[in-house]
Parts: structure tokens; C-alpha cells; sequence
């Protein structure tokens, strides 16, 4: 086997005779990010006398780094750890077993695109813009005894500064000689003097200045001097002026091109050819550039007001705009800073004017991996922003993001981008459009004795939410579900309950199933499985379940009144679930009877009390009784024996509509089959319906009655679909007579029925509807003359009259409108095929008003 071992030795000069130089080993440990070692040992240096005694001495710790290439699983360890201490002469031959063991532990060690931080990315980038190809490289060795005539060069013509600002980054790219250099006013005050005067004139001297200034930023305790010479604001500022020459040199040489395409003349085309040669020069002098601004300024940036303050002068513009070019390492360092930036709203905000979604999904595929993984991160910090996922569904990522699943690299960024994506529900249904169900199914049967992704489950759970993925993972679901209960997985469990929440032919799959989940979730010591596979019961709704057998072999009785118990220490997912598992078990009679002779009723009586401020649990509980009422075996116990109708009048009124709906239908049942609680029922609906009238009539003796005209609810209103009292009083039955032209309308109740009215009220002047106005007091009065005499009464007195109206009419603007009249609405039972009582002639109506004290 041959073995890449590269030594970076450290460099010791031999002096005279006079120096005396001791080397002591150190510790020896692993590089933290590279496939190295790392050895630390100290070099002892004595100047020593004519006759031999030490004068002078000094002590400098260093450390030697032996890269180690083509390290894999079948290497020799034992050997390759001999031939290191043989070549390495700072490491003893006793070292041999330590070595050994730093190289397993380097062989063991993996070492992802996913897990490198920015520092790991940017030491691959210093190793890419360490190396420039400067057209007038200078071959001569830089010698820090020389620095002072470097310095003197930089006042001298523009090709002889741009000789002395290369002898000086010679320098600066040996760490060693970068204290020296940083504490050399003259040198840093020279170079950022050329830099602010020359940096137009030329590129190289400016990138050599530049390049200079980025060793330094190598290093945080050097900033600081980077800011007092204002290195920063130059950087902002060369990268402004370079993205506009770009801008320009593009539109000149897209010029010339079209002229060559017009004129289609050899000497066009040899002046296109020409300039576009020149370009590519320039422009790859140029990225040169652009890549160590960039890089200096992301070493900077470290320092948050400095952060700030690159914002402020449009940092995140320049670094928009770099976006469109082709320069590997340049792409790397502007996403990166892109990166950093985009944890900060104001930054996000403005990435997200200048549309950075789109040109980033023009980056996509790319054969870097690198790259890819620092755009998937950008986009992960992106995604929790509404308005750029919505970019990247309609700019077309979507299916790229759903193919970088299948790399081990890139799964989990792309996987969480995804899963953002998947939270908003008018996006889970454009999964379904790309490949990512044979994908995930392909993950799945790939590790299904491991622990799978939660990013990737998480994703799952989500888009099955949606039928027509649901749908096609249900084809699967056998494994799915073998799986899930093998591996005890609760994300892949709730994933297999959302399948089973959609109605998928597959269900019956479950069947096979259903002694080992019932036998599981029993004696389960964990609640998120509990309550994922109580989930799992609850949507198996199908006919050929036997729940009757299933409740009684495994006793199950006992156990769900435990659980429904409120007095125990239950959590309140798996009530929920357990109540709704209740709900699909009670549809069978004969397990509805059984949980009904456990005192099952008067549980949930108790624990609707309990919980009566989670609307969920409230409603399933409602189901529960719902479900039960329709077998006559429990519905007397339900009705007879419990306080549920009670319940249930109560919850009538609830704010949730849902509620609402639930308590009305099964309070119908009940008034069906019981008159007592019917009659109950009936008044209950009848005294809520009418509360504000009630109400009103309660303060008829208030002197200040009047000014109750302007806020009562008029009649007609009240009729009307769109009114409050409509919402409170609803008619859940389809067909029911909710308006007044309806054909089977014959009349609310407490009124003359329609027909009755329709022989004088409809060709009256005044009258506009069952609460018309009058023009004036005249009218009003002929109006009731005419009732009464028609209803086979005397005409009413002005007492009379002025005591059932309230105090009689008020005139007002536009017409004189009569206050009120009391409505009576008792409402109308159809559903189920017993009739209300309409009071349909005058005399009903006047033994009312008597019965409810108006007279």
C-alpha cells in the first residue's frame, strides 16, 4: 500500500556556533477538521558566550501537521503509524500505539459536507486564493530584512508599486511574519494610502493590496487595525466599482457582437473574437479581486455593528448581484456571506426584493457540493418566511429540492426546506407532482431494522395530510404499518394514522393487524405511541371490525373508563383520542351497552366538565352521546339515567359552531323519543330565540323605553337568513322552511299564517313586509283597525292599543315605524317528523301575550 504523507516542516535556521537550539516534544492529537495529525513540541533557543554560558534565551511553541491522504477502512493502521514516527524524528518510536490509535480514530471519523462549518469551507477557499496566476508574477523572494525597500518601491511609478505590493504579500502569507508586519505603522500606512489613491489604476497592484490586508483578517485579533485604516469602506467600495465595470464591459462586448452578427464581415468577427479573448482576461483578473474583497469582508463581519454597517452601504446588493457569475470560489464565499446575512429580518427583507430565489435556483443542480450545500442552508433560513417559500414553488425548486433526497450530503437541509413547504396547506398537494413518494418509500425499505430521519418522517406526516399522497403511500401501507409497530416509530406511526384519516380501499390492511396494536397500546409506557396507535383505532371505521370480540377478549372496558376517569393523571392527547376510539366503538349496540352499564355516561359527564374549555374533546364527547342515543339500548339509560340532555341543552348555545351543530342533532333524537325532555328542549331553544324580546319586555316599566327602538332587532330581521337570531336559531334539517316565501312556509309561530294576512295586508298602501313602515299615524292606525275587525275582534281602544304596542309608535324621519311587536318564535321540529305548534289566528296570539304577562 503506498501512503500520501506530506510534512510542513517547521523551519529553523542554522546560525553559528554561538547558538545553542533544543527541541521538546509535546502532545500529539488529532486536526480537529482535516485527515491529519498534529504534533506540538517547543524549541528552546540559548545565545551563548565566547566561553560557553548562556547570555541570552527564548522559548516559542510550535506544532508540526502530518496530512494523511487515502485514509479508508482497509488500511494498515499499524503500519502506517511505524512509517510516520520513522519519517517524523519529533516523534519517538514509544509513540507507535498513540499514533495507531489517532489514526482509528481519524478512520472512524466522518467528515460530511453537512457537518463542516464556514471555517472548514473557507480554509478549502484559502487554499484556492492563496495561489493567484498574476500576469507579471514576480519570481523574486520576499525577505523580511528587505521590508523597508519594499516600502520605498510604493512610491515609485505604477508597475514598480505593484513589484513592492507583491514582495509585501509574499510576506503577509506566512502567518509568521504577520506580528512584525501588523506592528509596522509605516507598511500598513503605505498600502492603504496606494490603496486609497491607485486602486482604479490598476487591478493587480489593488488585489495585492487587498490580498495583503485579507492575511490579517485571517486573524480577530488583527481587525481592529483593519478598521483603523478604514480597509473595510475601500473593500465596499472597489467591489461598487468593479460590479459596474463588469456592467459596462458586458454591454460594450455585446455590442460588438451584434455588430459582427449584422456586418458578418471577417473583420468584425476577428474585433468580436479579440475583445471576448481580452474580456475573459480581465474578468478572471477581476473575480481575483472580487473574491479576496469579498473574503475580507466576511472575516470581518464577525463584529455584528460591523455587520450593520455593511448593510447600511448595500452589502447584500453587491452580493446579489455577484450571483450571476461563474467563479466557483467566488460563488462559495458570496453565498456564505449571503448565509450569515439572512438570519437578520431586515437582511431577509431585502434579499427577498431582489428576488435571490430566483437566481439561486439558476445555481441548481451544480456539481460542487459544496455549493449546494451552502445554497440549501441560504434556503433553509429563507423557507421560515412565507413570501420566499411561495418563491420557490412558483420559480420551479421544488422538484430539485425533492431529488437532493436521495444524496446522504444534502437529505437533511433539503428535507427541512421541504418540510416548511409542507406547513402551509395549499402547498402539499404540489408534492404530489414530483417524485417524492417513491423516493421516501425507497428510504424507508432501505433502513427498515434503523432509525429513520425525523426531518424526513416530519416531512411524511405532513404531506399525507393530503388525499392524493395519501393515496399513493396507501399502496404501501401494509409496510408502513409493520414497520411503525416493529421500531415502536410514533412519527411514522401518526403517518400511518393520517393514511388512515383519508378513505383509502387499503385500510382493510389493518385488520391483520389489530390484535398486536390493541395488545400494545394497552400496557405502552409511552405516551406519544399511545396516542398515535388510539389514533389508528379511532379511523378504523369499517364494517368488518369486531369490536364487540375485540373489547371483551382484551377486557377493554375498565381500561377506557381508567383513562376517561378525570380524577386521574391522564394527558389530555390520549383522552382525546381515547374519546374519539369510544366514538367508533360504540357504533356497535352491544359495546355501547356495555360501556353504558359501566357507568360510561357519567364519566363523560364528568369529564366534559373538566374539560369543558377544550372544544375537541367536547365535541367527540358530544359524538359519543350522539352515536348512543340511536340504540335502544342505551338511549332510556342515556335519557332516563344520566344528566347528558342536560348537558347537552346547555352546550346549545356554545360559542363553537361545531359544537353547536352536535348538541342541536342530538337534542332533536332526544325530543323524538321523549316528550318530557321535549317540551324542555323546546323551551329552552324558544327562551334563548327570543332573549333579546325577553329581555326588553323585562324593563317595559323603564321610563327611558324609547330608547330601546333604535337597538332592537326588528321582526323582519329576525326572519331574515342573514340575522343574529338567525345564527342562534339555526335549522339544521335540509328542507326546512327558513323564509317566508318558501312554499311550505304557513307561518311563524305566535303570528296569523301567511294566508290569513294575505287577503288585506298585501294590497294595503302601507304595507312593505311583515314589519312595514307607515307614511304617518293615520295609516298605522287603519292598519290595525282592519286586522282586528279581520280576525273577528272588536277595534282595539287607544289604551289598548298603546298597551300592547309598548307606548305606541314614535314618529321618524322618513316615515312612522311601530315599535316591535313581540316575536314568538317557537321553533319548528321536522327533522324527524313530529310538528310544532303554530298559533295561526288572532285569539292564539292574544292567549299568549295573557300567558307570557304583556297584557
Amino acid at each position: 500500500l503506498l501512503y500520501t504523507i506530506k510534512f510542513e516542516h517547521f523551519k529553523m535556521e542554522e546560525d553559528a556556533r554561538y547558538l545553542k537550539k533544543k527541541i521538546k516534544t509535546g502532545t500529539i492529537d488529532v486536526h480537529p477538521t482535516l485527515s491529519a495529525i498534529v504534533v506540538h513540541f517547543e524549541v528552546e533557543a540559548t545565545i551563548l558566550g565566547e566561553a560557553g554560558d548562556p547570555m541570552l534565551g527564548e522559548n516559542k511553541q510550535a506544532q508540526k501537521t502530518i496530512s494523511i491522504k487515502n485514509l479508508s477502512a482497509g488500511t494498515d493502521l499499524r503500519k502506517l503509524s511505524e512509517v510516520i514516527v520513522e519519517k517524523c524524528n519529533l516523534i519517538h518510536p514509544s509513540k507507535v500505539p498513540e499514533i495507531e490509535q489517532l489514526l482509528y480514530y481519524l478512520q472512524s471519523r466522518k467528515v460530511t459536507v453537512n457537518s463542516e462549518t464556514v471555517d472548514q469551507e473557507m480554509e478549502r477557499i484559502r487554499q484556492v486564493t492563496s495561489q493567484f496566476d498574476d500576469i507579471d508574477e514576480i519570481q523574486e523572494k520576499a525577505d523580511l530584512n528587505e521590508l523597508e525597500s519594499y516600502v520605498d518601491l510604493l512610491y515609485d511609478d505604477m508597475k514598480t508599486k505593484t513589484k513592492g505590493t507583491s514582495l509585501i504579500l509574499q510576506l503577509a502569507r506566512n502567518p509568521d511574519n504577520l506580528a512584525e508586519l501588523i506592528d509596522n505603522e509605516m507598511v500598513l500606512g503605505a498600502l492603504s494610502r496606494v490603496l486609497r489613491e491607485d486602486w482604479k489604476k490598476s487591478i493587480d497592484l489593488c488585489t495585492n493590496i487587498v490580498y495583503t490586508f485579507f492575511c490579517f483578517s485571517s486573524f480577530t485579533d488583527f481587525h481592529a487595525v483593519l478598521l483603523q485604516y478604514k480597509i473595510g469602506s475601500s473593500c465596499l467600495q472597489i467591489i461598487e466599482n468593479e460590479l459596474k465595470r463588469f456592467e459596462h464591459w458586458t454591454e460594450e462586448l455585446n455590442k460588438k457582437k451584434q455588430v459582427a452578427i449584422n456586418e458578418k464581415s471577417e473583420e468584425s468577427q476577428k474585433a468580436y473574437l479579440k475583445s471576448e479573448k481580452k474580456f475573459q482576461v480581465v474578468i478572471h483578473k477581476q473575480e481575483q479581486l472580487l473574491r479576496v474583497a469579498v473574503y475580507l469582508l466576511l472575516n470581518v463581519a464577525e463584529d455584528t455593528p460591523i455587520e450593520v454597517k455593511m448593510t447600511q452601504k448595500n452589502i447584500i446588493n453587491f452580493l446579489a448581484a455577484m450571483l450571476e457569475r461563474k467563479s466557483l470560489e467566488l460563488l462559495i464565499l458570496v453565498v456564505s456571506f449571503l448565509k450569515r446575512l439572512s438570519i437578520y429580518k431586515e437582511n431577509k427583507d431585502a434579499m427577498k426584493d431582489l428576488k435571490i430565489i430566483i437566481k439561486l435556483n439558476k445555481m441548481l443542480p451544480h456539481e460542487s457540493d459544496i455549493l449546494v450545500s451552502l445554497i440549501l442552508r441560504l434556503l433553509l433560513n429563507l423557507s421560515f418566511d412565507g413570501d420566499f417559500r411561495t418563491q420557490i414553488i412558483k420559480c420551479g425548486m421544488l422538484p430539485k429540492l425533492v431529488n437532493y433526497i436521495k444524496e446522504d450530503t444534502h437529505r437533511v437541509f433539503s428535507l427541512c426546506i421541504m418540510y416548511h413547504i409542507s406547513v402551509d396547506d395549499k402547498c402539499k398537494g404540489l408534492f404530489g407532482y414530483t417524485d417524492v413518494v417513491p423516493i421516501i418509500l425507497h428510504i424507508l425499505q432501505e433502513n427498515e431494522e434503523g432509525q429513520l430521519d425525523m426531518e424526513l418522517m416530519a416531512l411524511c406526516v405532513n404531506i399525507t395530510q393530503n388525499p392524493k399522497i395519501a393515496a399513493n403511500f396507501a399502496q404501501s401501507l401494509r409496510l408502513l404499518l409493520r414497520q411503525s409497530l416493529k421500531n415502536k416509530d410514533s412519527l411514522m406511526l401518526k403517518m400511518v394514522r393520517n393514511i388512515l384519516s383519508h378513505d383509502v380501499p387499503e385500510k382493510k390492511v389493518v385488520l391483520g393487524s389489530m390484535n398486536e396494536i390493541v395488545s400494545i397500546v394497552k400496557d405502552c409506557p409511552h405516551e406519544e405511541i399511545t396516542v398515535e396507535l388510539l389514533g389508528v383505532l379511532a379511523e378504523l371505521n369499517l364494517p368488518e371490525i369486531d369490536f364487540r370480540q375485540l373489547v371483551t377478549e382484551y377486557n377493554l372496558v375498565p381500561w377506557i373508563c381508567r383513562i376517561l376517569t378525570p380524577t386521574n393523571d391522564v394527558a389530555d392527547d390520549i383522552v382525546l383520542e381515547m374519546v374519539r376510539f369510544v366514538g367508533n366503538v360504540v357504533r356497535n349496540a352491544e359495546c355501547a351497552q356495555l360501556l353504558a352499564n359501566a357507568g360510561l355516561p357519567n364519566t363523560l359527564i364528568e369529564l366534559i366538565t373538566a374539560k369543558q374549555e377544550d372544544d375537541e374533546i367536547v365535541l367527540q364527547i358530544l359524538y359519543v352521546f350522539y352515536q348512543m342515543i340511536f340504540h335502544k339500548c342505551t338511549r332510556e339509560l342515556l335519557i332516563k339515567q344520566s344528566q347528558a340532555p342536560a348537558y347537552l341543552i346547555d352546550l346549545m348555545h356554545d360559542k363553537n359552531t361545531e359544537v353547536r351543530k352536535m348538541c342541536d342533532t342530538t337534542l332533536d333524537i332526544i325530543s323524538e323519543y321523549d316528550e318530557e325532555w321535549a317540551k324542555k328542549i323546546q323551551y329552552e331553544k324558544f327562551k334563548w330565540h327570543n332573549s333579546q324580546w325577553l329581555e326588553m319586555v323585562t324593563q317595559g316599566n323603564d321610563p327611558d323605553m324609547d330608547s330601546y327602538d333604535d337597538d332592537y332587532l326588528p321582526r323582519e330581521m329576525m326572519m331574515s337568513g342573514d340575522s343574529t337570531a338567525d345564527l342562534l336559531y339555526q335549522h339544521d334539517h335540509e328542507g326546512g322552511p327558513p323564509y317566508p316565501d318558501h312554499p311550505g312556509f304557513t307561518g311563524y309561530p305566535g303570528y296569523p299564517a301567511a294566508e290569513q294576512l294575505q287577503g288585506f295586508l298585501g294590497d294595503h298602501p302601507g304595507y312593505h313586509g311583515y314589519m312595514g313602515e307607515f307614511r304617518d299615524e293615520m295609516e298605522f292606525n287603519e292598519y290595525y283597525q282592519q286586522f282586528s275587525q279581520y280576525a273577528g275582534e272588536r277595534p282595539l281602544t287607544p289604551d289598548e292599543d298603546e298597551e300592547i304596542m309598548f307606548g305606541g309608535g314614535q314618529p321618524m324621519s322618513g316615515g312612522f315605524r311601530p315599535p316591535p311587536t313581540p316575536q314568538l318564535m317557537v321553533p319548528q321540529q321536522q327533522q324527524h317528523g313530529y310538528p310544532a305548534e303554530h298559533l295561526t289566528n288572532l285569539d292564539n296570539f292574544s292567549r299568549t301575550l295573557e300567558n307570557w304577562h304583556l297584557r
